[in-house]
């Protein structure tokens, strides 16, 4: 299955130390989906509607590797 990076809106929660959550993502045309679960704080995968994604953070913007 072939992947593109998509970059998308993402809400953000930061805590007392200032570490940022995503909370929610939107994909098009303003589906919004919240995330389940953080499954490790690097390049790595988290859980949107109980599928795993990948969701990275690069030079201040947020991407997906979305389905083509």
């Amino acid at each position: 299955m072939e992947r593109e990076k998509r970059y998308v809106p993402v809400l953000v929660r930061f805590d007392a130390e200032g570490k940022m959550r995503p909370v929610e993502i939107e994909f098009e045309e303003g589906q919004v989906f919240a995330v389940d679960r953080i499954l490790d704080v690097r390049r790595a995968a988290c859980r949107i509607m109980g599928k795993e994604t990948y969701l990275w953070f690069e030079k201040g913007r947020w991407f997906v590797a979305a389905k083509l």
